[in-house]
C-alpha cells in the first residue's frame, strides 16, 4: 500500500530535518550518478554475454 498525501508531506519534511535543504540536491545528483553508472554496467554486462553466447571460447573442452 503506498502511502497516502499526509504521509509523504511528513516523509518530505524529516528528509528536510535529517539532512537539509543545502544537502538534499548533491545527495540526488549522487544518486543519478549511481543510476546511471548501474545501467551502463548492466549494458555492457549484456553486450560481453551475447558476445560469448554468439561465439563460445574453444577453450570449455
Amino acid at each position: 500500500m503506498l502511502p497516502g498525501h499526509w504521509e509523504w508531506i511528513i516523509i518530505v519534511l524529516v528528509v528536510l530535518l535529517l539532512f537539509g535543504a543545502k544537502k538534499i540536491p548533491e545527495l540526488a545528483k549522487g544518486l543519478g550518478s549511481g543510476i546511471k553508472e548501474f545501467k551502463k554496467a548492466t549494458k555492457d554486462g549484456e553486450g560481453e554475454a551475447e558476445k560469448k553466447i554468439e561465439s563460445p571460447d574453444k577453450k570449455e573442452e
